[in-house]
């Protein structure tokens, strides 16, 4: 069995999906037979089948360094040349397009992932006519594929609202040996010149729009000293507070888990998360939450695991980081630990995806586990 995952959300210092697929791949080696080959835009032509290929990309200025083919025919071409049994695709642009004709010629099944909200990203930016242009466009694309995956009810409702009715419910899941609380190693107070008293909080990601970084800003001008917030990541962001830090990216995830591991608190003000994986990653760290009450991480964050705030609410967002501080931080972070293991590890996301994959036609899936450790498609089906 060859699955073939293919996007254009994927670079060296990119997010969730990028962590997404190489978690898959590593998974898919360790307990199946199966061979994995991600097909992705890079600097030049390399095919390596069972590991990344990548097709050559223009690197867009202003993004997270990724790339945009402008060659789809080569795509099609190279998806074609790996003969998959079955094609996954990441994104709503060429590479799905390029997919679903392979998928026609070879007679196999083809889903994608919905990964970001594109019709909402656009609207963010042009407008609500936009919005509902890339709407109808996402729709007419996504109803040629076999299912249609999201990572949270919140966007199997959305695509059910667009008329996608066969979307899946398939959350995505977390290393929780790299992501734990033995990772709590760092002295970050001091390699950040801060006092011993100091409430420290991260946030980790790109600083694009749809993070809301000026509530954050906002939130932490508002709570002062001893409050202090550690910003890891790349791009615009508004001129930091006396009491922010921005730490560049940290590809290397062990770091990366070593940073939330080693803070009290993540805080995350997005409203238009898919999902939202570094919110999973911190809870396997062992720390709480702060988050608002909106989208795809109100489904994650709740009471037992941190605070949440009301959207776009700077005010709102520093009195829930208070009151995180009147509670047990570290029975709060136990709790949250706890969740991830009984809910988000990759051992469950992925036998879920499996049986996803035998209900559109794939055969040579391994068995799913006794009990089941997920629910599988969402009330919209």
């Amino acid at each position: 069995m060859h699955l073939v995952d293919t996007t254009l959300f994927y670079s060296p210092t990119s997010g969730g999906v990028r962590r997404y697929l190489s978690a898959k791949q590593a998974w898919l080696r360790d307990h199946t037979p199966w061979r994995h080959t991600i097909v992705v835009p890079g600097d030049r032509f390399r095919v390596v089948p069972g590991d990344v290929t990548t097709v050559p990309g223009y690197a867009l200025p202003g993004t997270f360094n990724y790339r945009l083919p402008l060659n789809p025919k080569l795509w099609g071409e190279t998806l074609a040349a790996l003969e998959p049994d079955l094609l996954e695709v990441g994104d709503a642009f060429h590479p799905a397009w390029c997919a679903w004709r392979v998928a026609q010629r070879r007679g196999i099944p083809a889903v994608a992932f919905f990964h970001s909200n594109l019709p909402q990203l656009i609207g963010r930016r042009l407008g609500s006519a936009s919005e509902r242009l890339v709407g109808r466009y996402v729709r007419w694309l996504y109803e040629r594929f076999d299912a249609v995956l999201a990572p949270s009810r919140a966007m199997c409702d959305y695509l059910a609202s667009l008329g996608v009715q066969h979307a899946v419910y398939q959350p995505l899941g977390v290393d929780t040996d790299v992501f734990s609380p033995a990772r709590r190693t760092l002295d970050l107070r001091a390699q950040l010149g801060l006092a011993p008293e100091t409430r420290l909080l991260v946030f980790a990601g790109r600083f694009a729009g749809e993070k809301n970084m000026p509530v954050l800003l906002q939130a932490f001008a508002r709570l002062g000293r001893p409050y202090h917030l550690v910003l890891i990541g790349g791009g615009r962001s508004a001129r930091p507070n006396f009491n922010v830090s921005i730490v560049p990216f940290r590809r290397d995830s062990i770091e990366v888990a070593s940073w939330l591991a080693s803070c009290d608190a993540l805080v995350h003000a997005g409203t238009k998360e898919t999902f939202g994986l570094v919110v999973v990653e911190a809870m396997a760290c062992g720390r709480p939450v702060v988050a608002t009450r909106a989208g795809a991480i109100s489904e994650i964050v709740d009471q037992s695991v941190g605070e949440l705030a009301e959207p776009l609410d700077a005010a709102s967002f520093a009195d829930a980081i208070a009151a995180l501080y009147e509670r047990d931080l570290e029975a709060v972070g136990a709790a949250a630990r706890a969740k991830v293991l009984q809910q988000f590890t990759w051992t469950q996301a992925l036998h879920t995806q499996l049986a996803t994959y035998a209900s559109v036609g794939v055969r040579g899936r391994i068995p799913v586990t006794a009990r089941p450790v997920i629910e599988l498609r969402s009330r919209t089906l």
